[in-house]
């Protein structure tokens, strides 16, 4: 009888190494790995020697660098998505990307089941299954740490040697990262104790903002739909832009944040996060949604935007809810076109310009000068007016004390 296969979604790394091996010894399966390349750089050259070393009947590598710009991060940005206020979640936009690839190459080879290196602990877990099933319901997932024995680094590292697998030379590093095109992504270790400064080493988009030019650097980002599309008048694809903003911020500190944030298993857990291009892109879009965005569809779409970010953070990216909401406020994004300014200056990104042809700014309504009647501003007293007409009523009856 043949066995049955599995797709993994392999890395190269210690746990996902483990993971290959563990299939195929105590689950009987034979392994496709598959990795993802979403702009990790030098990460994804030694894993098609690595996985064959491991015992993977077949290694597949998909570039889908500009897919995912194109269809995880630009959605994500024309919404202003941000968790809590601080992350634009970089991690949590790549995997249902990875999931989606999973599933091509698990119907592409007649896999029955996927499997992930994500631990019983976090949020991945979720966001590659839920996914997943979403794709393809009837695929069986296994997720190893929900089911072996090991219990840390040390369990893997035996387990490894025991069976011959070759793993990278951690050199004590004293935290994990995750790297796309979007972000890179530090925790645990040392990071776990959230009064600790993270060590200036652990940075390797940016320069620290202390040490970033002492001039200002002055860029400018033209949006079509909501989606950037040139730097500086260059017109670029969107994994290239977004390559290009992640140079031009990085060198100019531009786009580290710390935060400690909710995981959807209900634990707390501190990040450090660098975001260079994503958070340029981010002021920019939302500098040009001032000027060509009515005031009640802005707000009524921002009451939104923390739910959309819950859904991409706990992993409902291919649900209808999100694909609603997408639809909703894609919508008013045809409006959102122009050029946008910005100053980067040791780790701040401030705008200091926009334009659209699209724009609802009247100078000539708004100006302080005489606006040769534009605007009559007697009629403001009937506006305020019939505003406070309630709280007169109210006056009336029951007079505020003070």
């Amino acid at each position: 009888m043949s066995r049955k296969k599995v797709v993994l979604a392999y890395s190269g790394g210690l746990d996902t190494s483990v993971i290959l091996k563990w299939l195929i010894e105590e689950k009987g399966y034979d392994v496709v790995a598959y990795a993802a390349d979403l702009g990790q750089g030098s990460e994804v050259n030694e894993i098609k020697k690595k996985a064959k070393a491991t015992g993977a009947i077949k290694t597949v590598i998909l570039d889908q660098k500009e897919e995912f710009v194109r269809d995880f991060v630009f959605p994500a940005i024309r919404m202003n998505a941000i968790y809590e206020g601080i992350y634009l979640m970089g991690t949590s936009l790549a995997r249902p990307c990875i999931a989606r690839g999973m599933i091509e190459v698990a119907k592409r080879e007649g896999a029955e089941a996927v499997s992930h290196g994500a631990t019983g602990k976090g949020n991945d877990q979720v966001r590659f299954e839920v996914s997943c099933y979403a794709l393809k319901p009837d695929i069986e997932v296994i997720a190893p740490w929900r089911e072996w024995d090991f219990k840390g680094r040390e369990d893997l590292l035996a387990y490894a040697k025991k069976h011959g697998i070759p793993v990278p030379k951690y050199g004590g590093k004293p935290y994990s990262s995750d790297r796309n095109l979007f972000h890179i992504s530090f925790e645990s270790g040392i990071l776990e104790d959230p009064w600790a400064e993270p060590p200036e080493n652990i940075y390797q988009m940016s320069v620290s903002p202390e040490k970033a030019p002492n001039k200002a650097t002055y860029i400018e980002i033209t949006f079509k739909n909501g989606n950037p599309i040139a730097v500086n008048g260059q017109k670029l694809s969107p994994a290239k832009l977004l390559t290009k903003l992640n140079e031009i911020g990085g060198k100019n500190g531009v786009g580290r944040s710390d935060c400690v944030e909710n995981r959807y298993v209900g634990m707390k857990s501190r990040g450090v996060y660098e975001t260079p291009g994503g958070t340029i892109m981010h002021i920019a879009h939302r500098a040009l949604e001032t000027i060509t965005l009515d005031r009640e569809v802005m707000h009524l779409r921002d009451q939104l935007i923390p739910r959309y970010a819950e859904m991409c953070y706990y992993g409902y990216w291919y649900t209808p809810e999100r694909e609603m909401i997408q639809t909703a406020c894609d919508d008013i994004q045809k409006w959102v076109n122009g050029v946008v300014r910005l100053k980067l200056y040791k780790g701040n990104c401030a705008v200091v310009g926009r334009k659209s042809p699209n724009s609802l700014y009247r100078p000539d309504i708004v100006t302080m000068g005489a606006d040769k009647g534009a605007y009559n501003q007697a009629d403001a007293t009937g506006f305020i007016k019939l505003n406070s007409l309630r709280l007169r009523i109210r006056g009336m009856v029951s007079r505020p004390k003070f």
